[in-house]
């Protein structure tokens, strides 16, 4: 006799996971698209970045999961529509430091309106605890996967 199978398997935990960073982004997209910015995933999360002060090129790189070539190009993009600006490292001949225009800032800001009006959306419903427990149940699982002694 077979045990029960947990609502919770390997599986379906994962496919969850997939299905709410999916529909979260669906989401996003279509806030974004409804506030007028054209904006991808990827240049998305440089811009969230960015907006924390300015950064070099690998580290944006790390953020947004990209490797060199396509950061460059992604950074090409958004310096064409005067977003950010790459300047010299000032202890670094070789590096540059990239920091949002004041048009990347006002667009952020912006942005920042359709992340919060998503994230209300996918919190909907939650009380205050439950919204506590939910991030902290959440950071936990990431931590347990990231957890390197394990």
């Amino acid at each position: 006799m077979n045990p029960p199978s947990s609502p919770c398997s390997g599986s379906t935990l994962g496919l969850l996971f997939r299905q709410v960073r999916d529909a979260m982004w669906a989401r996003m997209a279509h806030e974004l698209a409804r506030a007028g910015h054209d904006l991808s995933f990827s240049q998305y999360i440089t811009i969230k970045r960015l907006a924390d002060g300015p950064v070099g090129a690998t580290e944006l790189a790390r953020t947004a999961e990209l490797n060199p070539g396509a950061m460059t190009r992604l950074l090409d993009k958004l310096e064409a529509r005067g977003v950010l600006v790459r300047n010299p490292h000032p202890d670094d001949r070789r590096a540059l430091v990239i920091e949002l225009t004041p048009a990347g800032q006002s667009l952020w800001q912006d942005v920042n309106a359709c992340g919060r009006r998503v994230r209300e959306r996918a919190l909907h419903g939650l009380s205050g605890p439950e919204r506590d427990q939910l991030l902290s149940l959440l950071a936990r699982v990431r931590d347990n996967l990231n957890d390197s002694g394990a």
